[in-house]
C-alpha cells in the first residue's frame, strides 16, 4: 500500500471576499467573450389583468435577447435559457411557465438589438412593427423571419449566481425555411458567419 502525504485544499474565500483569487469581473467577461454564439429573441406573454373576466385586456407580450440558450436533451425535448436574476423576463416566467424562442438569422440584427437595450421604451411599442404570429401551443409572439421557432414550458427553475436558468421542455419546433445564416455574438458584438 502506498503512503500519500495528506493533501490540503487552498482555503475557499468567504462569500464576502467576492470571487475566487485571480478572477476579476473584467478578465471572466474578457475569457467569455470569446466564446461565440447564437442569438435568440425569448418572448412570453403576460397573464390577463383579470382571467376570470373574459372582457378583460389580454396582457402585454414581453421580449428579451438571449445569447445564453442551448439544447439539453433530445429525449424529452429540452432547452435551457440564462436570464438576469430580477428581469422582466425572469420574473414573468417565474409567473407563467409558457414561452417561446425565436432563432434569429444574420439579418435580423436589429431585432437582437431592439430587445436587448437597456432602459428601453415599453416592450409593447418594441413588438409594434415586427412581424410576429401567435404560438398555438405557448400564445408568445414568434418573430417571422427566424431560422427556426420553439414553444416551450418552464420544466425547472435553476438559481445560478446573478442569473436564473430556465430548462423548458419543447411544445413545438418550427423550421419556417427562412434564408441566410445565423445570427452569431462574439467578442461582444453581432456578427455574421463566413
Amino acid at each position: 500500500m502506498l503512503n500519500h502525504p495528506p493533501v490540503t485544499l487552498p482555503a475557499q474565500p468567504s462569500p464576502a471576499a467576492g470571487h475566487p483569487v485571480g478572477v476579476t469581473d473584467d478578465e471572466f467577461r474578457a475569457a467569455m467573450s470569446r466564446l461565440a454564439s447564437g442569438v435568440v429573441l425569448v418572448t412570453a406573454q403576460e397573464p390577463a389583468l383579470d382571467p376570470d373576466d373574459p372582457m378583460a385586456p389580454a396582457g402585454e407580450d414581453v421580449g428579451m435577447t438571449a445569447t445564453a440558450f442551448m439544447s439539453v436533451s433530445l429525449d424529452p425535448p429540452l432547452v435551457l435559457v440564462g436570464l438576469r436574476e430580477g428581469s422582466r423576463m425572469d420574473d414573468l416566467l417565474a409567473e407563467q411557465p409558457l414561452w417561446g424562442v425565436s432563432v434569429l438569422s444574420e439579418s435580423q440584427r436589429h431585432i437582437a438589438g431592439r430587445f436587448a437595450m437597456k432602459g428601453r421604451i415599453s416592450d409593447r411599442l418594441l413588438f409594434e412593427d415586427l412581424p410576429c404570429t401567435r404560438g398555438e401551443a405557448s400564445g408568445a409572439p414568434l418573430v417571422g423571419g427566424a431560422l427556426a421557432t420553439l414553444e416551450c414550458r418552464t420544466e425547472q427553475r435553476v438559481p445560478a449566481g446573478d442569473h436564473t436558468l430556465v430548462v423548458g421542455r419543447v411544445l413545438s419546433a418550427r423550421v419556417p425555411g427562412a434564408d441566410g445564416g445565423p445570427l452569431a455574438y462574439f467578442r461582444g458584438r453581432y456578427r455574421h458567419l463566413g
